[in-house]
């Protein structure tokens, strides 16, 4: 008997090269992003991936498509780090302060996306409970007691928007907040 609904269909896994295009876009797309902004050409981003503009529409068929998977990915790498730190840094607050300098280069590189991510365009809405989900939790019990670490989030993110001004340097001011986190 052959089954013809799609959803009963076995998934077949995705070929190496495949997930080595996924990556290699979305790594070219953050990059590319950073400097020219969410409305960059396609062809831009494919040739800083080194593949085709029809690789980039297989994988995402639309703008929103990518700019979507950019900003999972890349909180992605946020949320895996923090347990990565705790486990090599010489102690939990080393681990922290480490973690939010990548935080502040997430937050800085995102500026450009804030006009995209707030638009009434719905396929957005999810991603900032998305963002808390994943980055709540990683430092919850590592920070000072009482300290609530979606208000942290909120500070550094304040910060590094007030960035792009002389003699502003959010990493600077972010570095004084942390070291008022450290324990003892």
């Amino acid at each position: 008997m052959r089954v013809s609904d799609p959803d009963h269909q076995a998934v077949r896994p995705r070929r190496a090269d495949a997930r080595r295009n996924e990556q290699a876009l979305l790594d070219a797309a953050a990059t590319v992003f950073v400097t020219s902004g969410v409305e960059a050409p396609i062809r831009d981003i494919a040739a800083e991936a080194g593949v085709g503009t029809a690789t980039i529409y297989r994988h995402f068929p639309t703008r929103a498509d990518l700019i979507v998977a950019v900003y999972r990915h890349q909180v992605e790498i946020l949320a895996a780090a923090g347990p990565e730190l705790v486990t090599s840094a010489d102690s939990p607050y080393a681990a922290l302060r480490q973690w939010i300098d990548q935080f502040v280069g997430f937050v800085v590189t995102k500026q450009g996306l804030a006009a995209v991510l707030q638009s009434a365009d719905p396929c957005y809405d999810p991603l900032h409970a998305y963002f808390l989900e994943r980055l709540e939790p990683v430092w919850s019990g590592e920070i000072v007691a009482g300290q609530d670490p979606y208000e942290l989030m909120r500070a550094v993110g304040s910060l590094c928007a007030g960035g792009g001004k002389p003699r502003y340097d959010a990493r600077h001011l972010v570095g004084v907040l942390i070291a008022g986190l450290r324990r003892g």
